[in-house]
């Protein structure tokens, strides 16, 4: 029988925050994560690109790209998963989601939307100018 993985995490509540914050934010992502890319690394199936590998402790970094919004990614950029998996101890080590700004203010404030896309609150205009940009070259 093939031992499933571990997750561990770098910073718990920190990745908890920004996995509750794309719960509230991008629902598509989190689904995706939850539902299908959990279950797959927990079973030893690595998704994602390996970013970094360590030939001295034995570990590889991915980056899993997470599905969501094109009008999202061009204003605040990809969502990804990154993680670190340790292949003699069966541990997946969960280390952050990107973007860190747009996620963690996500958490400590309520955010608005422009057009469907999430505004920070600490640089509101940069982020309707960018989407009222893009709209603008769409035309």
């Amino acid at each position: 029988m093939n031992q499933s993985y571990v997750f561990e995490y770098q910073n718990e509540n920190d990745f908890k925050v920004k996995e509750r914050t794309l719960r509230k934010y991008n629902m598509l992502a989190y689904k995706e994560l939850v539902f299908k890319d959990y279950p797959e690394l927990r079973n030893g199936n690595f998704l994602g690109k390996i970013v970094s590998e360590n030939k001295i402790e034995k570990t590889k970094s991915y980056e899993l790209e997470l599905p969501t919004d094109e009008l999202f990614q061009k204003v605040h950029g990809k969502v990804r998963l990154h993680y670190t998996i340790y292949e003699e101890k069966k541990v997946v080590l969960l280390t952050n989601i990107t973007p860190d700004d747009i996620l963690e203010e996500g958490h400590r404030a309520e955010l608005t939307a422009y057009k469907g896309v999430m505004i920070s609150k600490s640089n509101p205009k940069k982020d309707i100018f960018k989407v009222n940009l893009l709209n603008m070259l769409n035309k």
